[in-house]
């Protein structure tokens, strides 16, 4: 339990920061950082695996380069779920480029999480 509640800590301060460098990528406060971490877990548990599935000849096609647009797809519908929350992406892609700085982030926070651990 301490490590999903560190984990959702974790992804929202990177949605945080994901917030400040990427233009068109909008977070509110930390509270609404916090219910958007909850929905893209939502969204990455439920749908991305079957966008994946679907896209799986793309994907092979491309040596998995299509990945980064099912991420970016994903990030731009959890916006989507949370319409009037604070959380905002303004198109394809702050979504795509917020997709990526967000794993960077993400990959970065949760290394400092385990190290603390």
């Amino acid at each position: 339990m301490q490590h999903f509640l560190l984990t959702w800590l974790g992804t929202a301060v990177a949605l945080l920061i994901t917030a400040k460098i990427v233009p068109g990528f909008f977070i509110k406060n930390f509270l609404v950082a916090l219910v958007a971490a909850l929905v893209i877990g939502l969204v990455n548990a439920f749908i991305r695996p079957i966008l994946r599935i679907l896209t799986f000849p793309i994907t092979l096609l491309t040596f998995g380069l299509f990945t980064l647009v099912i991420n970016a797809l994903t990030l731009w519908l959890a916006s989507a779920l949370t319409p009037g929350y604070g959380f905002e992406i303004q198109g394809f892609l702050p979504a795509f480029f917020g997709s990526i700085v967000l794993a960077i982030v993400s990959m970065i926070i949760n290394y400092l999480l385990r190290v603390v651990e």
